[in-house]
């Protein structure tokens, strides 16, 4: 049995070969927003309501009795309607009577706003207008290592920066 011992232990001690693969993955990414508009022109608009009140529309042998003015859109000057006046009497003299009338220009057709150096020149719109300005690089940077360790430097307003490090072990 003692000489049998050697050649069990050279059996059982050969080594073993397994497949052993590594990967390393890292990406950064910097980025600085680009600046843009969001402008929202207002409408126009005409109302009138009213009582105890006689409406018309236009002048001399063009009166039309109980019509209101209003909005033309069918003159349209730089994308604003021309207004159509309304002619308004007391219906019966003497009695109460209520009458209210509003009318709101547009905004008209704006022409192409081209920002600069991040910032943009506006009209004054009646709408709502909101503004991004562009990102600034100041100190932005991104450092990467073998190691997987990133260190990001805060840029100016609009960056941000993102790093990763994905590893992988397969073991066949």
């Amino acid at each position: 049995m003692k000489k049998l011992l050697p050649f069990i232990f050279a059996v059982a001690t050969s080594p073993a070969y397994a497949g052993l693969t590594t990967k390393y993955v890292t990406s950064a990414q910097i980025s600085i927003d680009s600046p843009y508009v969001i402008t929202n022109a207002a409408p126009s608009s005409y109302s009138i309501s009213g009582s105890n009140i006689t409406t018309s529309t236009g002048t001399g042998d063009s009166i039309v009795t109980n019509a209101i003015g209003g909005l033309n859109l069918g003159s349209l000057s730089n994308g604003v309607p021309a207004a159509v006046n309304t002619n308004k009497t007391v219906t019966t003299a003497g009695s109460a009577f209520s009458f209210s009338e509003s009318y709101q220009a547009g905004d008209v057709t704006q022409s192409a706003i081209t920002p600069s150096s991040g910032i943009a020149t506006l009209p004054v719109l009646g709408g709502q207008t909101t503004v991004i300005s562009g990102g600034t690089a100041g100190s932005l940077g991104l450092t990467s290592v073998s190691s997987g360790i990133h260190t990001c430097t805060a840029g100016g307003s609009g960056t941000s920066c993102i790093g990763s490090t994905t590893v992988s072990i397969e073991i066949d």
